[in-house]
């Protein structure tokens, strides 16, 4: 499976993006995953609830299953935070997986930025990003692709991943 990542300041877009770009990949007959990374406390469950009275009483992992969809939720209690390569191994085989976040990874990825947002750009610093996409035109020594423009962001990422 191959890897490709978005990165970007908060309320710049990439969920958005990611969103749009979704069923394009499956239109084209792929199976995607996602990974997004989160930088704060979350939690996708209920206080009150079954599985989070489990996981408050200490289990490290919760498992919900219905017909519909399962999921796994893993208590680090005082482990390190995983790093991405560890938790692509847990994904089912796909096509591709595309990542929300870990800036500082080695994986390829776009920038995705609004200079209205008022937020400096992020390729500077080096963090294998290979393309800005942006909702105005910037000159950069990258490739620009228009934010407004999901078909081309596709294709880029289908040429640059060598599909």
């Amino acid at each position: 499976m191959k890897v490709f990542g978005f990165t970007g300041y908060s309320g710049a877009g990439k969920t958005t993006l990611i969103e749009q770009l979704i069923p394009r990949f499956v239109m084209k007959g792929m199976r995607v995953s996602l990974i997004k990374h989160a930088h704060h406390h979350f939690d996708i469950d209920k206080p009150g609830k079954d599985s989070f009275r489990h996981r408050e009483a200490g289990a490290s992992e919760v498992m919900l299953v219905s017909d519909q969809r399962w999921v796994l939720m893993h208590e680090l209690r005082e482990e390190p935070e995983p790093q991405l390569e560890t938790q692509l191994e847990r994904f089912s085989p796909c096509d591709l997986v595309l990542v929300e976040g870990y800036k500082f990874t080695g994986i390829p990825k776009i920038e995705v930025h609004r200079p209205a947002n008022g937020k400096p750009l992020l390729y500077r610093e080096g963090n294998n990003i290979v393309a800005l996409a942006s909702d105005t035109r910037l000159d950069l020594p990258l490739p620009w692709l228009d934010l407004n423009a999901p078909d081309a962001v596709v294709d880029f990422i289908l040429n640059y991943l060598e599909f």
